[in-house]
């Protein structure tokens, strides 16, 4: 069996989201498809529109075979890391054949051009002056980097890591690089809106509009926008407001001395996040007042959800090292005979049921408590009963 990735939020699943699925399918040639997909939080340091489940049920019901749990060490971190973990999964099936994804330019060779200049320059101590020069200026990381690499002569690559999809596509050649991974890329252009458009178009708008349209209540607004059975589910989609406020009693709450130790939480961030902590109860207002020109707001809520979940630096680059497991919240029933048993020749253990939890080493043991805590923390933000964690056949 060939296999073909796809690693999505889905948060919510949306028109671009089903061309993509589609997309993969035909363009790909590989006998099923395999979401591997954050879970209660994303990677913006969120909570999900919707649950987990519910998320991996669309995915299903748009076309893949059977979606895959992204961890939440990985899936609430930067893009290296969300990547890799992404990637780690993946590469633990020897049916992986191909990894498809949305991006701006759809050129597969200048991507891999892109994640080998890049990964030269990691190693340039030019490109390393030039890099902190741009910091110290006050830049994002992103933004930092782009003009680094455009002042050092790789002007294509530059142009390249300007966009959102393409930035994520680049940390996915470089982790299968990192990982031997043998599979191949599929880069599938994007349609309609771009990664970050707040603006809602006909019926190719960005996850981004229709989440501020969902907290607006225009549900009717995005009804062309995404598929009939996500729009009923968005009828209940999670208020994150009693989510901001655990937020902001982590962050009260935890020191600063272990907070430096979060994911991403560098440069004395968390002096200034205790800082504002302290006198700014809102916390949109407390997400604003912290965020600079180089400390993305993206950047400060990861933080505010790795302080929640205590997701350590250290803990995640240890997961990354260390067997882990796939947890599938979903499968396509029609297919279930077919690709369950592929996704047991992974290296890892397969979880469909709770008494898989025995196959799991320490490290992997630690990891799956983490997801245990996220989805605790959304269910209780979100006013949700407690539901029984196994796989859905859908």
């Amino acid at each position: 069996m060939k296999i073909c990735g796809i690693i999505c939020e889905y948060n919510p699943f949306h028109n671009g989201h089903a061309y993509l699925l589609d997309e993969a399918r035909k363009q790909s040639g590989c006998d099923a498809v395999v979401c591997v997909m954050s879970g209660d939080f994303t990677q913006r340091g969120e909570m999900a529109v919707l649950d987990k489940y519910t998320r991996a049920k669309h995915a299903v019901l748009a076309g893949a075979d059977a979606v895959i749990e992204l961890p939440v060490p990985f899936a609430c971190a930067p893009a290296e890391l969300f990547a890799k973990g992404a990637i780690k999964l993946l590469s633990s099936l020897p049916d992986f054949s191909i990894l498809a994804f949305g991006s701006e330019t759809g050129d597969k060779q200048s991507l891999f051009a892109a994640a080998q200049a890049q990964a030269d320059s990691e190693q340039d101590s030019s490109f390393k002056t030039t890099l902190k020069k741009y910091l110290k200026a006050g830049l994002s990381l992103t933004k930092a980097r782009s003009q680094a690499l455009a002042e050092t002569g790789k002007t294509e690559t530059a142009q390249l890591l300007s966009f959102p999809n393409d930035i994520l596509a680049v940390e996915y050649v470089k982790a299968m690089t990192a990982f031997e991974c043998g599979a191949d890329i599929l880069p599938i252009k994007r349609v309609g809106a771009g990664y970050s458009d707040e603006k809602l178009l006909k019926n190719f708008s960005s996850a981004t509009a229709i989440r501020n349209a969902v907290t607006l209540g225009k549900g009717r607004a995005i009804k062309k926008n995404v598929p009939p059975f996500v729009l009923e589910d968005l009828k209940q989609a999670a208020d994150p407001s009693v989510y901001k406020k655990i937020a902001l009693c982590a962050a009260l709450k935890m020191s600063a001395e272990q907070m430096k130790k979060m994911t991403d939480c560098t440069e004395g961030l968390e002096n200034r996040i205790k800082a504002f902590a302290k006198n700014t109860p809102d916390y949109d207002e407390f997400v604003s007042k912290v965020t600079t020109k180089r400390y993305i707001s993206s950047r400060i809520r990861r933080i505010l959800a790795a302080t929640v979940l205590e997701l350590e630096e250290e803990f995640v680059r240890k997961a990354l090292r260390a067997p882990l497991y796939l947890k599938v919240l979903a499968a396509k029933k029609e297919s279930a005979d077919k690709i369950l048993p592929a996704l047991r020749k992974s290296a890892f253990p397969l979880l469909t049921r709770r008494t898989d939890l025995s196959l799991l080493g320490k490290i992997a043991e630690d990891v799956y408590a983490k997801d245990e805590l996220a989805s605790d923390i959304f269910r209780l933000a979100a006013a949700l009963p407690r539901t029984e964690s196994q796989l859905r056949l859908i």
